[in-house]
């Protein structure tokens, strides 16, 4: 992994915890969409502006040609960015599930095939229940980030 002077160096390892992805999916999320209200923006303006001051020399259909050549592509880029927002979503239960869920729930039966071979064990002695983790998605991924690692 390489340290970076200006911010907190990257490495996959900083997603082993459900909490990071879930600060990452969020801020992602949030980020998505102001980028996408932005677009939104732009476009709006640039529909009106061109609807209000047509080009001179255009015939009606040429400038509606003209105009649906340029805003449509903000219209594209618009919806591709709101389809990325909600897939964020989609990001972090695919982790949570894939990374934690069903290893923990291979691990309990490993656990349970183990404790059925053994002879019953002290009480003291007996495994305790997996703990279900939190999460934070209200904290910032790169506040979490600076937070693991030393200065």
């Amino acid at each position: 992994m390489s340290r970076n002077t200006s911010g907190p160096g990257w490495s996959g390892d900083m997603l082993d915890r459900p909490e990071m992805v879930q600060a990452f999916a969020a801020q992602l999320r949030r980020v998505l969409s102001d980028q996408a209200a932005f677009v939104a923006q732009v476009r709006r303006d640039a529909e009106a502006m061109w609807k209000e001051n047509p080009p001179e020399g255009y015939s009606s259909f040429e400038a509606w040609w003209r105009h649906s050549r340029v805003t449509s592509p903000f219209a594209e880029i618009q919806e591709l960015l709101e389809t990325a927002a909600k897939r964020t979503f989609r990001l972090a239960a695919r982790y949570e599930k894939h990374r934690h869920t069903i290893p923990d729930a291979r691990r309990a039966a490993v656990e349970a095939k183990q404790q059925q071979a053994l002879p019953p064990a002290e009480p003291e002695q007996q495994a305790r229940p997996p703990q279900k983790r939190r999460t934070k998605a209200d904290q910032d991924f790169l506040e979490m980030i600076r937070q693991d690692r030393p200065a």
